[in-house]
């Protein structure tokens, strides 16, 4: 390169480098892998230097604009991509994958979770299998468990999402309990709606919120309701068909058929 450019009478400038690596070209795929493992593997010396434990670095992926505190823990088989920034005392589990976002101190995060764009407060518990969607925001304590999808919610402070839910567009309070299978309903077809719940709500197993809509502070649902109006503070709200048990309906129903 630098004859053809002599040749066609541009400047060519020599520069003295410490580290040779650091203007090494590549030609081949396989050259351009074997750079990006060294700069890798040269941004994952730098944390550790720093004080990040990091087990078995050459199976991690960590960007070179990635910020990780003191004594956080990074597990086998994670990515940390864009500006990811990981507080002090955290332990980030294997296989999750973290896309440009904020995460407190103190934070556990367990195996298969994937944020991206999300903000994470100091203490809080993610995973196994959580996907924070951009614009979550999960607050101090809080709890996102197993196969739970967020996107652009605030989480407040001490609640609790652990189990197969579905939370868009919602603004939920503190002390909060989501029960397993909640849905917000956020998409009408057309346009997104906001779900609010104050403070000190519990949310039964399988509910569907059908937004907009909003549960007062302190308010109950019980489980399997579909909620459609809002619900006053410290109200009960149920909205299922009544139980109906047919004794002996099956056994009527197995003797009608027979020949």
């Amino acid at each position: 390169m630098a004859q053809v450019l002599s040749k066609a009478g541009e400047r060519v400038v020599a520069t003295r480098t410490q580290d040779a690596s650091e203007i090494l070209g590549s030609n081949t795929r396989a050259e351009l892998v074997e750079l990006d493992q060294k700069m890798r593997r040269d941004k994952c010396l730098k944390l550790m230097a720093a004080g990040v434990t990091i087990f078995y670095p050459e199976s991690c992926v960590i960007d070179a604009d990635v910020e990780v505190g003191a004594d956080t823990v990074i597990e086998p088989f994670v990515q940390l991509l864009g500006r990811t920034r990981i507080g002090a005392d955290c332990r980030v589990r294997s296989y999750s994958v973290i896309q440009s976002s904020q995460i407190g101190d103190g934070v556990l995060i367990r195996p298969g979770c994937v944020l991206d764009g999300a903000r994470v407060a100091n203490g809080a518990i993610l995973g196994p299998y959580s996907h924070l969607r951009p614009g979550s925001e999960i607050g101090e304590d809080a709890h996102v468990g197993n196969f739970v999808e967020t996107k652009k919610i605030r989480l407040g402070k001490g609640s609790k999402a652990n189990h197969l839910t579905y939370l868009g567009d919602a603004e939920i309070g503190e002390g909060v309990n989501v029960g397993a299978g909640t849905i917000t309903c956020n998409y009408d077809g057309v346009n997104k709606h906001k779900t609010i719940i104050e403070d000190g709500v519990f949310v039964g197993s399988d509910s569907t919120l059908v937004a907009p809509v909003k549960l007062g502070k302190g308010s109950y649902v019980g489980a399997a309701s579909c909620i459609t109006d809002d619900v006053p503070a410290d109200s009960l709200a149920i909205g299922r068909a009544k139980q109906i048990v047919k004794e002996g309906w099956v056994r009527n129903k197995r003797e009608s058929q027979r020949p």
